[in-house]
This record gives structure tokens, sequence and C-alpha cells, in this order.
């Protein structure tokens, strides 16, 4: 019994617990019949959100107003330049993944630059550069829908031992975002930054270099994400990374992470990404529009951060 409370006393374990009712009223609404092709459905298209998510998350722990809105940008630009590099040729699938990197350093770097040089919030310097993040898609894409060379493609579509290889990266990005998180002191800096910004300064922690590096972070995972998702969909598009924007603010506060910052949760991610794309799936099946559907996200993001801001005030 004391494991059991202790268990849902950890906030990732709702956002997994809702994940697994939608799963399971889905399938009954099947009688089975698609369990193993919704699982490897929701694996594969979570992934995504689990990768951009991960660095919202590491953003939005800096505390209250950090947040990162050029990702779904970022995410199109990294996708659409590394695809015109790689031009269908399996032998430049690394060069392309760099150049993708780089785009996210450099858009991680523009956004800082405006937020400390500029001193301009966080949420209007980031929605600024993606204005500029993604013009430069356009300019760059010119309306071509350029396929990723064969090998990626497969990769990105294929299964390893059942399991989506896409979802297999998410989770080593994952790992690497929880050994950050609980055993650098890197992740130490960034909880602290969080909790209290003047008290990490007087405690000698250097904040600035801190909220630089994670805001380059959250940059470059949006452009493997961005990489990813157009191998994966044969092409990148200039809508690709819209829906992105939503969802990687959604899946962190779903899974538990504070929104007032200081505090972050790796596994809520992955039950935050699989829960929405499980009750697309659901509302889909029940014949449900795609109004509806972004009328229940909203409503579950404003309950979740209701429900987190009671559990503050009661420990007060």
């Amino acid at each position: 019994m004391t494991l059991l409370l202790r268990l849902f006393g950890r906030p990732w374990i709702w956002s997994w617990l809702a994940a697994f009712i939608v799963w399971f009223l889905t399938i009954m609404v099947t009688l089975g019949a698609s369990t193993l092709g919704l699982s490897q459905a929701a694996l594969t298209f979570a992934a995504f959100s689990v990768v951009v998510g991960i660095g919202q998350m590491f953003v939005i722990t800096l505390g209250p107003g950090n947040i990162d809105l050029s990702v779904p940008a970022t995410m199109t630009l990294a996708g659409t330049v590394a695809l015109k590099l790689m031009n269908v040729e399996n032998g430049l699938i690394l060069p392309g993944l760099l150049v993708a990197i780089v785009i996210g350093l450099v858009v991680g770097l523009g956004n800082y630059a405006l937020i400390k040089a500029l001193r301009i919030p966080p949420i209007i310097a980031t929605l600024s550069m993606s204005f500029i993040v993604q013009s430069a898609a356009i300019w760059t894409n010119r309306g071509l829908r350029i396929k990723p060379p064969s090998v990626l493609a497969e990769f990105t579509t294929a299964n390893t031992l059942g399991v989506p290889n896409v979802a297999i990266v998410a989770l080593l990005i994952s790992l690497l975002a929880w050994f950050l998180l609980e055993k650098t002191i890197y992740g130490r800096w960034i909880s602290a930054i969080g909790q209290s910004m003047p008290a990490a300064r007087m405690a000698g922690i250097p904040v600035d270099g801190t909220r630089f590096v994670t805001y380059l972070f959250c940059a470059v995972l949006a452009s493997v994400a961005g990489y990813l998702l157009a191998c994966f969909s044969g092409g990148a598009a200039l809508n690709m990374g819209s829906e992105y924007l939503l969802t990687s603010i959604a899946v962190v506060v779903i899974g538990g992470t504070a929104v007032a910052g200081g505090d972050s949760n790796v596994p809520g991610i992955w039950g935050a990404s699989l829960f929405m794309f499980l009750v697309v799936s659901m509302l889909n099946t029940y014949g449900v529009g795609a109004g509806i559907r972004l009328i229940m996200t909203g409503l579950i993001i404003i309950s979740v951060i209701m429900l987190a801001g009671g559990r503050r005030a009661g420990m007060r």
C-alpha cells in the first residue's frame, strides 16, 4: 500500500494512467483488432512530440516567462535545408544531420541574443525569431518537396523488434535528458534558476550561461525533430511544424513539469505525448472533428494548470 501511494504521488503517473485508459477505450471500440497497429502508431507519432517536448521542458524549467515559440519554424527550416543538402543521396545523411544541428544552434543563439542583449521577454523574443526562421524556410523551400534519402526514409518508418526506430531515437534522447537533469551539475543549476533566479545568482550559479545553453539545447532538439519528421513524412512541408507549438507546451504541462519552473519530469513527457496522440485516435474512431479535439486539448491543459496551482496553494 505504501509503495502504491508513493507511486501515485509521482506527477508523471497521471499522464501514463490517462494514456492507458484512452488506449484501452480505443481498443475496446475496435474489439482489439488494431492493438498492435495503434500501439506502434502511438509510439511513432509520440516520439516527435517527446523530442520537441524535452527541449521545451528544459526551457520552462528555467522559471516563469521562459518558453520557446520558435520550435515549429526551427523544425521546418532544419528539415527543409537538410533535405535540400542531402538531395536524396544516402552518402549525405550525416552532413544533413550536422547542418540541421547547426541551424538549431544558430536559432538558439539568436533567441538568447534577443533575450539577453536587447532584454526582450522570452515569449516575444522567440516569437520574433520564429517569423525570421519561417521566412528563411519559405525562401529555402520555394514550394519544392524534396524526398529524403532512401536509407533514412526506410529507417524512420521501420521498426526494430516491433518498436518504431524513431521511438528508439526519442528514448535515447530522453535518457540523455534524464541524465543531464538528475546526474549533472547543469541539471541542478537549471532547477535552482527556476526556483529563484536571484538566489541562484547569489549562490554563484552562472545564470546567463546556463540559460544560454538551455535555449541552444531546445533549438537543437527542435532541429533534430524536424530532420526526422521530414524524412518520416517523405519531404519537408512549410506547415509541418505548426502543430508542435501547442504540443510541445501541452506535453510539458500534462506530463507534470511545474509551469512555474524549477521542477522537470522526463517520464511525464512520454505519458503526455502518448496520451495526446491516443486522444486524437479515439476521437477519430468516434468520428469527432478537429475542432472538438483542439477544444478538449485546451481544456485539459487548463485543468492541469488549475490542479497544479491548487496543490501548490495547499502546500503553503
